[in-house]
């Protein structure tokens, strides 16, 4: 599951730090990374989509939103009996069944 978490945030990592970098222009003198770039980029996306190229990064941000949901629910699926027996220690910890003294 380690190696699906790696696949998984290596492409978050690297284009959102790409975005971010070149958004605020912090090009380091790497013109990959300047904002004339990253307008460039975003410009070809929105013609050859038909969209406006504003909207990109955050269609991009839903999509990653989603895979995320979707990574977390197959390990959830596959952690599911430690997470429950989690889950039923925390439940007897914090709402035991012994009645509370009345004040």
């Amino acid at each position: 599951m380690r190696y699906i978490f790696g696949i998984w945030a290596a492409p978050l990592v690297l284009f959102w730090g790409w975005y971010f970098l070149s958004i605020n222009d912090l090009n380091f003198g790497y013109p990959l990374l300047s904002r004339a770039f990253n307008l460039a980029i975003f410009d070809l996306y929105g013609e050859l989509l038909g969209i406006d190229p504003a909207t990109i990064p955050w269609m991009m941000g839903k999509a990653f939103f989603v895979d995320t949901l979707v990574l977390l629910a197959i390990w959830a699926y596959r952690r599911r009996k430690q997470i429950a027996e989690k889950v039923r220690l925390l439940r007897a910890r914090y709402f035991s069944t012994e009645s509370a003294p009345s004040v």
